[in-house]
């Protein structure tokens, strides 16, 4: 478990991080969001130790990292692939890490088995691509089978076979009832593996809870509908409370209303569909509405204003 407590972190007049609270509970897979700059990597630091709150704490299965006799066997990290000397090789990196908990060769050789890197074991890092680097990365985080897991972009430079193996390992690891914390700018990805969503934005969460809980707290669900008489039916649905916009001849896209009222209308009143289709909005679609104020720098290059939050801490 993770738990955080009005953590800020401010470097000289920049707040990075900004008064936050939040628990990760074990046995989910919680997804940690926002837009680059919103504060996911120094509360990752904090979390594990590498930097310094000024005011709050954060604890990890109960205490602070630095606290823990043995660290590694409690939280597994991937922060930064790149974090590995380059003239040792993947057994070599993985056999110190495991000499300073007393960790036995064999739970080396297994987490490489894990991971994919066997046939690469005994080559110098410094060689590997992008995705096997991942790979070492999370085979170190594996190492002392830690009960909570905190991975930033894991499935960066991965190829899709690769992606769809750290989103089963996840699972796994949740399911087995341990803490898992990972950020990834993948959102379809994210829908897929996550159970739970903390959005960042400017330094202050501005959504917390279930993905779909996320999600409809911003998107309302939509229903499309194909009919010969869409005229007509549209006019009865705006009539019914129903928001109606059309985005080809025959065909409205309504929210404000379900799909069994549409049906029953329609019903009612002797009007053929040709389509009556229960849309749900995405979580990249939530992501970016929840997040359009959060952003730093858009893609016109166009710098934001900062603004108050959408939702309070959590």
């Amino acid at each position: 478990m993770i738990e955080a407590h009005q953590l800020t972190k401010r470097y000289g007049d920049k707040t990075a991080v900004d008064d936050i609270s939040f628990t990760i509970a074990p046995g989910s897979v919680t997804g940690f969001l926002g837009p680059n700059g919103a504060g996911k990597s120094t509360t990752m630091r904090m979390i594990m130790g590498l930097d310094r709150p000024t005011s709050g704490t954060v604890t990890v299965n109960g205490m602070a990292y630095a606290r823990h006799r043995a660290p590694l066997r409690e939280v597994g990290a991937l922060l930064d692939a790149k974090a590995v000397h380059t003239g040792r090789s993947a057994r070599s990196h993985l056999r110190t890490m495991a000499a300073t908990h007393n960790i036995p060769a064999a739970r080396v050789d297994e987490v490489i088995e894990m991971t994919g890197l066997a046939t690469v074991a005994r080559k110098r890092v410094g060689g590997f691509s992008l995705g096997m680097g991942q790979r070492l990365g999370i085979a170190s985080a594996m190492l002392g089978d830690p009960r909570t897991l905190i991975l930033d972009e894991p499935v960066n430079g991965l190829d899709p076979e690769g992606v769809q193996w750290v989103r089963r390992l996840v699972r796994s690891l949740a399911d087995e009832g341990r803490t898992v914390f990972l950020s990834s700018h993948l959102m379809s990805e994210m829908a897929q593996t996550a159970d739970q969503l903390l959005v960042i934005g400017r330094g202050r969460i501005i959504a917390a809870g279930p993905v779909q809980q996320v999600i409809d707290s911003v998107s309302a669900a939509a229903v499309r509908v194909r009919s010969p008489r869409a005229t007509e039916l549209a006019a009865l649905l705006e009539a019914d409370g129903a928001a109606v916009t059309s985005s080809a001849p025959g065909a409205l896209e309504l929210r404000g209303i379900d799909a069994e009222r549409v049906g029953e209308l329609a019903c009612a009143h002797g009007i053929a569909l040709h389509e009556l289709s229960p849309r749900s909005a995405s979580l990249e679609e939530a992501y970016m509405t929840l997040t359009q104020d959060a952003v730093e720098y858009r893609s016109d290059g166009t710098a934001t204003a900062p603004t108050a939050p959408k939702g309070e801490n959590r």
